[in-house]
C-alpha cells in the first residue's frame, strides 16, 4: 500500500490508475478535474464543494445530506424543491423559521415535545444500543451530549455571558486535523454516561433556553449581545439574539432527525433473530 503524506503532489496527472478503497484526509482537490472516473461506493463526509461542477455524470442510488444552496439538476434549481418538500414532510419544520418572539416560544415548545418522543423512541432500546455509531454517525448518547456542548456555547456563553460554562461530558464537533480545543472545552472519549445520566445535563440546558424564550420580546431578539471577557467558543464578539437563537433550534431541530434516522436503523438491527 502506497502512502503519500505532507507531499505536495499538486498538478499529478492519474491516468488508468486504480486508487478504490484509497482514504483521503485533508487533502487539498480544489481545481481538480474527473474524466471518466467511476466513484461507486465512494463516500464524503465533512467536505467542502464549492462551484463544482459535474457534466455527463450518471447518479443513481445517492444520498445527499448537508446545507446545499444553489445546487442545479439538468438546470433546475434544486433547493427550492427540497426545501418544500421537507416543509411537506416535517410540518413543523416551518415553526423553526420564527419571526416574532410569540414564534420563538411556538419553535422551542415544539421542539421540546419532538425531543419528548425520540427520547421515549430511545429508551426501548438496550441501552447498550445508544453508545453505538450507525454508519460512521454520533452515537444517540454522543449526539445529547453535542447539544449539551451548544447549548453551554450560544446560549450560557454567548446569551448569557459565562465566559466558560462548559460540562466535561459535552461532546464538541470532529475535528480531522486534531488541532486543540477551545479554552474550556474537553473531549472525553472514555466515558460512558447514562442515558438519564446525559437526559439530567439536557433537561438543565433546555429549561435555560425555555427561560430564555420566555423572556424574549420582539425588540430584545433584535438586540446584540455582549462580549463574553474571555477567549473561547463561540469567538468573543456581539451577535444578534435572533440569529443565535435560529442557529441553536437549527441544531436541535437537524441532530433530532440525525438521531430518529439511526433509532430507526437500530431498532431494525435489534429485531434481526439471533
Amino acid at each position: 500500500m502506497a502512502e503519500f503524506i505532507d507531499q505536495d503532489l499538486s498538478d499529478s496527472r492519474f491516468r488508468g490508475v486504480n486508487l478504490a478503497g484509497s482514504h483521503f484526509q485533508l487533502a487539498q482537490l480544489g481545481g481538480v478535474e474527473f474524466r471518466f472516473c467511476e466513484f461507486n461506493g465512494t463516500r464524503f463526509h465533512i467536505v467542502e464543494m464549492y462551484g463544482v461542477k459535474m457534466r455527463g455524470v450518471e447518479l443513481q442510488d445517492v444520498e445527499i445530506s448537508g446545507d446545499i444552496g444553489n445546487l442545479k439538476v439538468n438546470g433546475v434549481e434544486v433547493r427550492p424543491l427540497v426545501e418544500a418538500e421537507l416543509d411537506r414532510r416535517y410540518p413543523e419544520r416551518v415553526m423553526m423559521r420564527p419571526t416574532d418572539a410569540a414564534g420563538f416560544r411556538t419553535a422551542w415548545g415544539t421542539l421540546e415535545r419532538l425531543w419528548d418522543g425520540t427520547v421515549e423512541r430511545a429508551r426501548r432500546l438496550d441501552p447498550e444500543l445508544l453508545h453505538e455509531s450507525v454508519d460512521g454517525e454520533w452515537s444517540f448518547i454522543t449526539t445529547l451530549r453535542h447539544l449539551v456542548l451548544v447549548t453551554d456555547g450560544w446560549l450560557r456563553r454567548v446569551i448569557l455571558g459565562e465566559a466558560s460554562p462548559f460540562h466535561p461530558l459535552g461532546w464538541p464537533w470532529d475535528d480531522p486535523e486534531g488541532r486543540p480545543l477551545p479554552a474550556g472545552i474537553t473531549r472525553d472519549r472514555e466515558a460512558r454516561p447514562s442515558l438519564d445520566e446525559v437526559l439530567e445535563l439536557r433537561r438543565d440546558r433546555m429549561a435555560s433556553v425555555r427561560e430564555v424564550v420566555a423572556g424574549v420580546t420582539d425588540e430584545s431578539l433584535d438586540a446584540d449581545t455582549k462580549p463574553v471577557e474571555a477567549d473561547g467558543w463561540p469567538d468573543s464578539r456581539s451577535y444578534r439574539v435572533r440569529k443565535v437563537l435560529l442557529h441553536l433550534f437549527r441544531e436541535e431541530w437537524e441532530h433530532r432527525l440525525y438521531a430518529e434516522r439511526d433509532l430507526a436503523a437500530l431498532e431494525a438491527r435489534e429485531s434481526v433473530p439471533a
